[in-house]
């Protein structure tokens, strides 16, 4: 019934160790050659290419930033940015906050400075970043002609706040604004999701049926990916509002719930 499998990774598809476990690489590896076995993250590609490598599925594409970047061989066939002028308002705003603003394009993953935030995403994603200042970014990206497939804002709760509103009042209709965690802010492109990913994906790549997928998550970036998938299934530890439109539950991140669930739906 289903011919191809989507899953996020952090929260989702890696254990306690924030790797993927000997069981779970099995359990992919039992899938070459029958079922594609893609990984979907807000993660950018450097840091989901060395798990692509354990997992043995190198060769498959990706999709990162939340479907903001789908890589097929390694080489874009959709790639959607925040506007350079957004980025601007943001940095200007930001300039009373002092919130530590990471900046993402491609592989390019730019910190303003070597500070706690960026040692805790060093740790969880084993990628380091170019340290420079956000306005010596803009400015570089302004005479390349690029933009942000992603901003990471993190630092206090209130200053997040005051992030999260500005954006909302002044660029609600163009973000996606996902709040991972009290202290940390995703930004996104508003045009795209996870869904549209896999949609673009399945149609320009695969020619899958969108009722023949099967996908994975935890939170609340990946809502509107279970709703749209054949099945959706949500790990035990997902958000409850991730948990209440997940066709299926399965057991925790860490408790290896994805490979479990291949096992038993695919009975491998």
């Amino acid at each position: 019934m289903f011919k191809i499998i989507f899953s996020d990774i952090d929260g989702t598809l890696l254990n306690e160790d924030r790797d993927v476990s000997t069981y779970t690489i099995e359990t992919v590896k039992k899938l070459q050659g029958k079922i594609p076995f893609i990984l979907i993250s807000s993660r950018m590609p450097a840091a989901m290419r060395h798990l692509q490598k354990k997992l043995g599925i190198e060769e498959l594409p990706l999709i990162s930033y939340n479907g903001g970047l789908i890589l097929v061989d390694g080489k874009p066939i959709s790639s959607t940015e925040i506007e350079m002028q957004i980025l601007q308002e943001l940095h200007d705003f930001n300039l009373d906050h002092d919130v530590h603003l990471s900046l993402y394009h491609q592989n390019e993953w730019y910190a303003p400075s070597e500070d706690f935030w960026t040692r805790r995403e060093i740790h969880n994603t084993k990628v380091s970043p170019e340290i420079l200042k956000n306005e010596y970014v803009i400015s570089k990206w302004n005479e390349e002609s690029k933009g942000a497939h992603k901003i990471m804002a993190m630092g206090e709760e209130e200053k997040i706040d005051s992030i999260s509103s500005f954006l909302k009042d002044h660029h609600g209709d163009s973000l996606h604004l996902y709040r991972s965690k009290p202290t940390y802010l995703e930004i996104a492109p508003r045009q795209i999701s996870k869904l549209t990913a896999v949609e673009h994906l399945l149609k320009s790549h695969y020619s899958i049926p969108l009722s023949q997928s099967m996908a994975f998550g935890d939170n609340y970036n990946d809502i509107e990916m279970l709703k749209g998938v054949g099945m959706g299934i949500a790990v035990g530890n997902a958000k409850p509002d991730v948990l209440e439109v997940a066709h299926m539950v399965t057991a925790p991140g860490k408790e290896d719930g994805v490979a479990k669930s291949i096992n038993e739906l695919l009975q491998l």
